[in-house]
């Protein structure tokens, strides 16, 4: 049995005000081709389909064109669940009637967790159950049991009664939307709790033959059968040195599991450029950055006069512009009597402060002359 294991799509998500529907529906067509190549028996995605609960009608749009292509083009198999960006009511509310052409939603898991049993070109069947996200609160009500108070105590529940229907007869493959203790977050991911109880222990999932998950946007394993296939696209420059991905996955009869992973097309690159403003300007390979999203962080200690706007004539789709943070330094306010100090003295003292260096000699001989016309000018007003 092979499947793919993608998910965290975030369609309709924007990146500082920039909308990536375009180079969402760009990889997601090279998901399909991909699929038309491999052949897999199932795509399984792992939650957050939208980025937001109400989605902008041109992410409905890419998620109709997807999901048509997979299921009624190449007759693939799709499992998909809601994460916590998600609505489960909305994207759960045309499960009978889409299941019927091979595409399994399950936005709501409910009192009972259902299976997805496929079978692969070799015979071999795999349940696949996907368990949405669900909050503490909204499993309490639909199980009926007052001590479920973390998303771990959810996970547990849910399992306990997907144990319950398992038989020896199939392969079992467990699709959620979990923080796993251990793995590594991104700045893009939303918390699912305040606090330690939103992440859940890689033991709950003991004994399946493989854990789908979504909800972390870096590409990792955290057990031997437990993986994140990580984002659609890197969606903030924390994730500027992601190698994004899908998992195809080999199943076989014994339930030995073989992973591969492969990169999607993009329509843009997302880096971070890190460098004196000058050096940024006349990077020698600055053209390959030319389509990309870019982060620059300039080192300069000194003032730079519009340096955003100089440089979107070398990096047109630059987004964003930070100072590297100064070297570690104290305080020093806390220990000058500021009283006492010249105005020459406060000056140098601030500054220190804020670069974590000395003025220099001409930097100093340039405030005392600004210091000298200032003064001038108050006589010259007094008088």
């Amino acid at each position: 049995m092979r499947f793919i294991h993608t998910g965290d799509w975030h369609l309709g998500k924007l990146l500082r005000e920039r909308q990536l529907v375009d180079d969402q529906a760009f990889a997601l067509r090279g998901l399909v081709r991909l699929v038309e190549q491999v052949r897999p028996d199932a795509v399984v995605v792992a939650g957050d389909i939208y980025d937001r609960a109400v989605a902008p009608v041109e992410a409905v749009a890419v998620l109709d064109e997807v999901l048509a292509g997979l299921t009624l083009d190449l007759r693939v198999q799709v499992v998909l669940i809601a994460g916590n960006h998600d609505s489960p009511r909305r994207l759960q509310y045309l499960n009978g009637l889409v299941t019927r052409v091979g595409l399994h939603v399950v936005g709501e898991v409910g009192a009972a967790p259902a299976g997805v049993r496929i079978a692969g070109a070799d015979g071999t069947e795999i349940v696949f159950w996907p368990l949405a996200y669900t909050d503490p609160e909204t499993a309490r009500g639909a199980l009926g049991s007052a001590d479920i108070h973390t998303h771990e105590a959810v996970l547990q529940a849910h399992l306990g009664l997907v144990r319950e229907q398992m038989g020896d007869d199939a392969r079992h493959v467990v699709v959620a939307h979990a923080f796993v203790t251990g793995a590594q977050p991104s700045e893009s991911e939303r918390p699912l709790s305040v606090g330690g109880s939103g992440e859940v222990s890689r033991s709950v999932f003991d004994g399946f033959d493989y854990v789908a998950l979504g909800h972390l946007h870096r590409p990792q394993r955290v057990g031997e059968r437990v993986r994140y296939a990580g984002s659609l696209l890197k969606y903030s420059f924390d994730e500027a040195e992601h190698r994004k991905s899908v998992s195809v996955v080999d199943l076989d009869a014994t339930g030995a599991a073989s992973v591969e992973t492969v990169q999607l097309p993009v329509r843009r690159d997302l880096v971070r450029l890190t460098g004196a403003f000058d050096e940024l300007m006349e990077r020698p390979d600055a053209a390959d950055y030319a389509d990309a999203y870019v982060e620059a962080v300039l080192t300069d200690t000194g003032p730079v006069l519009d340096p955003m706007q100089k440089l979107r004539a070398v990096y047109p789709n630059i987004l964003s512009l930070r100072r590297e943070a100064g070297p570690a330094r104290t305080r020093v306010r806390d220990s000058l009597d500021v009283g006492g100090m010249s105005t020459r003295d406060l000056f140098a003292a601030f500054y220190a402060e804020a670069t974590g260096e000395p003025l220099s000699g001409v930097q100093q001989a340039e405030v005392d002359a600004a210091l000298t016309a200032s003064g001038r000018e108050e006589r010259e007003a007094g008088g």
